[in-house]
């Protein structure tokens, strides 16, 4: 996979949350962002979601330009899985419906091919004894597990991931990032913001450290976590390895 950004900007209220990045990671599978919360990891990868227009700059995947019109953005938006920290399940709605609206009402699924297809996805996941729960009968890491099922149905280009597992308690922290290694080693393209430094480490290909709006440096994960040249990336990783 390979990521452009083009004086990448955005702003909210007068304040720079994303100003003017600009890098080229080119033939990367799995790509972490990492950095201090408020930094901009979280905006940067909802612009490269089409959930968010930049107020400037752009950016290309794969070669192919993002245009930020309407029609295109749509069809973005339904090419990619987004994993959110916070589920954004239906809450009215069972595990099983979750995943099987989108299918059906986006992707052209009809209603019996949707459900073998979602029954199939939740019963390798282990989830097929909550099917027909609502997230509220779910723990949190169900819940997540629930998002990831559905990210992954539509058959996404690539999948990101916002802060998967902040909500979560250390199990079901595990548990969720066992299925994030697994996709990664099936060959699945990847884009993740994670507080999670060991497991970006672990899998990641190449990193972005992102700070105050801007890419304070970027490499190879092995080399940024092992050799970090900044002293921005050495007193982050240096706080949050500390324990």
């Amino acid at each position: 996979m390979r990521l452009d950004l083009y004086g990448l900007e955005k702003w909210f209220g007068g304040q720079a949350a994303v100003q003017g990045i600009t890098e080229t990671i080119s033939d990367f599978q799995a790509l972490a962002i990492i950095g201090p919360s408020g930094g901009g990891k979280t905006t940067l990868l909802r612009l490269i979601a089409g959930l968010e227009i930049p107020d400037r700059g752009g950016l290309a995947i794969d070669g192919e330009q993002l245009d930020f019109s309407r029609e295109v953005l749509l069809r973005h938006r339904q090419r990619i899985g987004m994993v959110f920290q916070a589920y954004n399940l239906f809450p009215h709605l069972s595990a099983l419906a979750n995943i099987t609206l989108p299918l059906e009402k986006v992707h052209g699924y009809a209603p019996a091919a949707a459900r073998e297809h979602a029954m199939a996805l939740l019963e390798r996941f282990q989830l097929s004894p909550h099917a027909s729960k609502k997230p509220a009968e779910l723990s949190g890491g169900q819940q997540q597990r629930v998002a990831i099922v559905r990210a992954i149905a539509i058959k996404p280009r690539f999948l990101l991931f916002d802060e998967p597992t902040s909500a979560l308690d250390p199990e079901m922290t595990a548990e969720v990032l066992e299925i994030i290694e697994e996709l990664r080693r099936e060959g699945r393209d990847l884009i993740m913001a994670t507080h999670q430094i060991g497991f970006a480490r672990r899998v990641a290909d190449y990193c972005l450290f992102v700070s105050e709006g801007a890419v304070a440096e970027a490499g190879p994960a092995s080399e940024l976590f092992s050799r970090p040249r900044t002293a921005a990336l050495q007193n982050f990783l240096a706080k949050v390895l500390k324990y």
